[in-house]
């Protein structure tokens, strides 16, 4: 059964060639890679065409401006599924998230046969490596604000590495999802957990990116803090 990983791109030609080709060494058979670039101006769609040359695993989309993590990722999951992914991964460019944890991600979707399978910077402690300690603060924070509020048993309830299988991402009508950023990731954790797949966290070690520069706003900071009693708010009235 065939596997995407989807990676959003935003100003990441430094880091998108050397995170495909550690994609590439891994042992997977069915493996492939859908790039998003929101039209960056810093030439990384053109760095994956040249890539795509020599390597039909390559998908890529381009959009003609920055649409936002949150609907690029719809965008990749309409792509998995109508070209028959089983699992599907989301994973960010800047080499925060370690490729060699894949199979191990997959393994659990696979052969442990879990719906939503999420890589946790804080199931084992706090594995965090290079962030400011102002950012930490703040993302320990975030979780335990998400979780206090919509008692989510998840302990990364913002992470952006994980797998769904694909009956996850065809229970939910991905066309009613508007939020992004963070926002987006807890949203979608919140609907599989109300929906009772089965969601395991595994351990990863997340290490700031060496190059090009966070994604991170206050705007996104502060359609999270409001995307969680919104969540809370809809169970409870039975709208979601």
């Amino acid at each position: 059964m065939k596997s995407l990983i989807i990676i959003p791109t935003y100003n990441e030609v430094e880091n998108i060639p050397k995170l495909l080709q550690k994609i590439f060494e891994l042992p997977i058979a069915d493996l492939d890679v859908l790039v998003i670039d929101d039209h960056s101006p810093d030439g990384t769609a053109e760095a994956v065409r040249m890539l795509q040359k020599n390597n039909a695993r390559i998908h890529l989309i381009e959009r003609p401006g920055k649409l936002g993590l949150g609907t690029a990722y719809v965008e990749g999951f309409k792509f998995a599924l109508s070209h028959s992914y089983e699992y599907i991964f989301e994973m960010d460019a800047d080499l925060s998230h370690n490729p060699e944890d894949i199979p191990r991600i997959l393994e659990w979707a696979k052969e442990k046969e879990y719906d939503l399978v999420i890589g946790s910077r804080y199931l084992s402690g706090v594995n965090v490596i290079n962030w400011p300690l102002s950012r930490l603060i703040l993302s320990i924070f975030a979780n335990w604000y998400t979780r206090t509020i919509t008692g989510m048993p998840i302990r990364d309830c913002t992470s952006g590495f994980k797998c769904f299988r694909r009956r996850v991402l065809e229970s939910i009508d991905l066309d009613q999802i508007k939020s992004d950023g963070y926002s987006f990731q807890i949203e979608l954790h919140f609907l599989a957990w109300k929906k009772k797949f089965r969601i395991k966290e595994v351990p990863i070690i997340f290490i700031d990116r060496e190059s090009g520069s966070s994604k991170m706003s206050r705007r996104v900071m502060v359609e999270a803090a409001i995307m969680v009693w919104r969540l809370k708010f809809l169970d409870l009235i039975g709208k979601l």
